[in-house]
């Protein structure tokens, strides 16, 4: 079954990740962006947008849309873009914080990581983003 994405509108943003994730949302948002520094030289903050998965799945990626140079603690070294690069952040901090002490936190990360994952395999640079956070 093909995973599609859109993008949720500006002023939808807070109710969606409120239903999603409630207060806790700021955790993830903020790892999200911890990880976006430690994984790319490139990344200088600013805006994301939001995005939605047909699946109930969500992910972030950094505004202006543009690639990102990688490097990670496991060896990878490449290139992604901008959507690439939010996946990659995003299933990084659902993996960190599916270990959360709060088990019903820590539950919907690890289902918003199996997910964001299952969309990713159908990406166009799902080997990149693999060899990123494997």
């Amino acid at each position: 079954m093909l995973i599609y994405c859109g993008e949720i509108p500006e002023k939808q943003r807070v109710s969606h990740v409120a239903k999603l994730f409630g207060a806790r949302f700021v955790f993830l948002e903020s790892f999200v962006f911890d990880t976006a520094s430690s994984l790319s030289p490139d990344y200088e903050g600013g805006l994301w947008a939001f995005n939605g998965l047909c699946s109930g799945g969500f992910y972030l990626t950094p505004l202006p849309v543009k690639e990102f140079k990688v490097e990670c603690a496991n060896g990878f070294s490449g290139v992604l873009s901008g959507d690439a690069f939010g996946i990659t952040c995003c299933l990084y901090a659902y993996s960190h914080l599916s270990f959360s002490p709060d088990p019903e936190f820590a539950a919907t990360c690890a289902e918003h990581f199996h997910r964001l994952r299952a969309f990713m395999l159908d990406h166009s640079e799902s080997a990149n983003i693999l060899a990123a956070i494997d």
